[in-house]
C-alpha cells in the first residue's frame, strides 16, 4: 500500500485555483522530487499534505501506518526564523512536541532521540550555541535534526539548500541521501536545482502547465521534462558567470 497518496487534488487561495486534478502515490523509502516553475504550486502542494491548507477539493491519504502528526517537515526559513534566540538543543528538542500529546514535558525517550539526531546532523559540538549565531548551513542541519524528531518515517524539505554555497549544499545532500538509502527514511523534495532532483530521486513530480509523475528516466523523456532541465541548466550557466 503506498505511503502517500494524492488523488485528483485541486489546490488554490480563496477559491482561486492553481493546481488542478493531481494524482500521485510514494511507497515508503521513496525519494520524490517535485519540480517546476514558480508559483505552479509546489509549497501550496507540501502544505496541503501537511494539513496546514485544505484542498479545493480532491483527497490526500495516508497508508503503510503513517499518521498526519508523523510528518518532518522543513519549511522555507524567513528572516524571523533565522534570527530565533534559542539553543541547538532546544529548537531540536522542540521537534518532539508532536509526540508528547498531554504531557507537559519531555520524557527521557524524546531527550535520547533529540540527541541521536543531533549526532547524526554532526552538531554535536554546537549543541549548546545558540541558533542564531549559526550559518545558514548549520541552521538547516539544526531544522533536519528536528524534523527527524517527528518522524522516523516520511520527511518533507522545501528547498533544503535554498541559499547555501555549493560545499554547504553538496553536504546537505549527502545527509539527506544517508537518511533514505540508510535509515530507510521517505524523501519528498521540492528543488530548483533539477540536476540534483535527477542525480538522487527515485521519482520526479513537475507541476504546472504539465503535469508529470514518474522516475527520473521517463520524466526526461516525457513533454514536461523535455526541455525544462535545459532551460534550468541554462539559468544555473548564466547565473554564474
Amino acid at each position: 500500500m503506498a505511503q502517500l497518496e494524492c488523488k485528483n487534488l485541486c489546490l488554490g487561495y480563496e477559491g482561486k485555483e492553481i493546481l488542478h486534478d493531481l494524482s500521485f502515490q510514494i511507497s515508503a523509502g521513496e525519494y520524490l522530487c517535485i519540480v517546476g516553475e514558480n508559483g505552479s504550486g509546489k509549497s501550496t502542494l507540501m502544505k496541503t499534505i501537511l494539513g496546514l491548507q485544505a484542498p479545493l477539493s480532491g483527497s490526500v491519504a495516508f497508508g503503510d501506518g503513517l499518521k498526519g502528526n508523523e510528518i518532518g517537515y522543513l519549511p522555507q526559513q524567513t528572516d524571523v526564523q533565522r534570527d530565533f534566540p534559542a539553543s541547538v538543543w532546544e529548537v531540536v528538542l522542540s521537534g518532539c512536541c508532536g509526540r508528547q500529546g498531554m504531557r507537559p514535558f519531555y520524557s527521557r525517550e524524546d531527550k535520547l532521540l533529540a540527541e541521536e539526531n543531533i549526532k547524526k546532523m554532526e552538531l554535536t559540538n554546537l549543541k549548546k550555541r545558540c541558533y542564531r549565531e549559526l550559518s545558514g548551513g548549520q541552521q538547516q542541519r539544526v531544522l533536519l535534526a528536528r524534523a527527524l524528531c517527528a518522524t522516523r518515517k516520511i520527511l518533507l524539505l522545501d528547498e533544503p539548500v535554498s541559499g547555501l554555497d555549493p560545499m554547504v549544499t553538496a553536504s546537505m545532500y549527502r545527509l539527506i541521501e544517508e537518511l533514505n538509502k540508510k535509515d530507510g527514511t521517505t524523501i519528498i523534495m521540492i528543488s530548483h536545482d533539477i540536476a540534483a532532483a535527477l542525480q538522487y530521486a527515485d521519482h520526479i513530480l513537475h507541476i504546472g502547465k504539465n503535469i508529470f509523475f514518474g522516475t527520473k528516466e521517463e520524466y526526461l523523456r516525457s513533454e514536461a521534462g523535455f526541455g525544462f532541465a535545459d532551460r534550468k541548466e541554462e539559468e544555473n550557466y548564466e547565473s554564474s558567470i
